[in-house]
């Protein structure tokens, strides 16, 4: 089943391509510039700190719906050994296996491709099974520094939790951005919070998982006018999921990533961060969320934190 003609028209008006030069491999992020860093810190007003990632667990949010997202398998590998004999500083050291999208993340840029192709019409069969991304690899994304916003769309219309069937459209986003008093502008970060994160952290991973709310495939065009450097929210697929067109799969996902060049987020937790931001009474902070650095890889987990 090839896409239908409603997506090419919205990937051909978001479309990024050559933008930033044939070469480029950080899309959107090149939104962030040093004046947008300056104005990110100067959002600062009190200095109060809000972590938004999830406990890396071995119970952790994935359900194995998606194959291959295995949860975080932590073992030690050494417990107070002394390797420099009787007496001396012992040590403890661990491992990790997990998927890289397994908890809190990024998307890169190659984390899906479509008609052949990935970000800035390089082909698809760049990523390998032996280098993974060898272009546009989330390892590139190497500063993730700007500030956020937080678009409390679940409040915003008078709930704690959107439904599962709810797409969240561009007229979602102008309702939570009128709400917040803040005009999301050019190199921003945009939170989009749904509120979906609450079934997970009350024990309900199924109910998390599916159905889940999450952006419409009209959402792009919305943050692409508003040239946004990245999006993330509190889902497991970010968009709503099943799909809002019958059939078409993860579109939002290729016209944000293929298309637009611009990364994305999930498993985000918003939930301390709303209740902050309603106690100050804003929604504009300092976000810190660079991603672990892996070469080639086509996600990462991140640990960001909101400075306000």
């Amino acid at each position: 089943m090839s896409l239908p003609a409603e997506f090419h028209d919205i990937a051909e008006r978001v479309n990024n391509w050559g933008r930033w030069g044939a070469d480029d491999e950080i899309g959107t992020l090149n939104l962030i510039t040093d004046e947008v860093v300056r104005r990110a810190a100067a959002s600062v007003l009190g200095g109060r700190r809000v972590p938004l990632a999830l406990p890396l667990r071995q119970d952790g949010v994935q359900t194995g719906m998606i194959p291959g997202r295995v949860n975080p398998l932590h073992t030690m590998v050494q417990i107070n050994q002394e390797p420099f004999g009787p007496g001396t500083v012992a040590c403890s050291d661990d491992a990790v296996t997990m998927g890289l999208q397994a908890a809190t993340h990024w998307d890169a840029l190659t984390h899906v491709s479509h008609s052949g192709k990935l970000y800035n019409g390089r082909p698809a069969d760049t990523v390998t099974a032996h280098s993974g991304a060898s272009f546009a690899g989330i390892d590139k994304a190497r500063h993730i520094v700007s500030r956020g916003v937080l678009l409390d769309v679940a409040r915003t219309l008078g709930g704690e939790r959107l439904d599962g069937g709810h797409a969240v459209t561009p007229e979602d986003l102008d309702a939570a951005e009128e709400l917040s008093g803040t005009r999301v502008g050019p190199g921003d970060i945009v939170l989009v919070r749904t509120g979906q994160m609450q079934l997970y952290l009350a024990g309900d991973k199924q109910g998390y998982a599916f159905p889940s709310p999450g952006l419409s495939v009209r959402t792009p065009e919305w943050f692409h006018a508003r040239d946004v450097a990245a999006v993330a929210n509190d889902t497991l697929t970010f968009e709503i999921f099943p799909p809002e067109i019958e059939g078409l799969w993860l579109p939002v996902h290729a016209l944000d990533l293929v298309e637009m060049g611009m990364l994305q987020g999930q498993n985000w937790n918003l939930e301390e961060l709303s209740t902050v931001c309603g106690e100050l009474g804003r929604s504009t902070f300092l976000l810190s969320a660079t991603p672990e650095p892996f070469t080639g890889g086509t996600g990462s987990p991140v640990a960001p934190v909101a400075i306000l």
